[in-house]
């Protein structure tokens, strides 16, 4: 009979809102203006163990809506996930937390920003999709490219 023990295991344990802000610091008077806004997003990720095999990733979003260089509005939001992931080989966890779990969050993330700009009584803002396997990529080949040696280092 097979060692269940070994079996690999990837399964979402919860999905939440973690933080959320919106600012409009020039309302009412920012309200009458007629320039189109500016608008700059930043989007940021992060990944931590919890427990054993208990991981939580959470992907932000900052978006910062300006006209005439002066703030319209800000929202910053950050959904977050607790997965669990057991029995999975270290390249491949790291893939997984790195790759998968980012992509399975942030279309929460994306739909909560939308919503805030909205119920804040501005158009929405649509996040665009994000290929969080290229972001993988390109951020191993900076970290090897950062220590030199081809070789990447786990800061956990």
């Amino acid at each position: 009979m097979a060692d269940d023990n070994q079996t690999p295991v990837f399964q979402i344990q919860r999905m939440y809102l973690k933080d959320l802000s919106l600012e409009q610091p020039n309302s009412p008077q920012i309200l009458l203006e007629q320039s189109q806004p500016s608008v700059d997003i930043q989007l940021g990720l992060g990944a931590e163990a919890v427990a054993d095999g208990i991981y939580e990733v959470a992907v932000t979003a900052t978006v910062t809506t300006k006209v005439n260089d002066k703030v319209l509005f800000l929202v910053e939001a950050k959904q977050a996930g607790i997965f669990e992931i057991r029995n999975i080989p270290g390249e491949q966890l790291d893939q997984i937390i790195g790759i998968a779990c980012p992509g399975i969050v942030y279309p929460y993330l994306r739909a909560i920003v939308s919503d805030v700009c909205t119920r804040a009584g501005f158009p929405p803002v649509m996040l665009a999709e994000v290929n969080f396997q290229a972001m993988y990529e390109a951020q191993r080949a900076q970290a090897a490219a950062q220590n030199g040696s081809g070789i990447i280092t786990s800061a956990n």
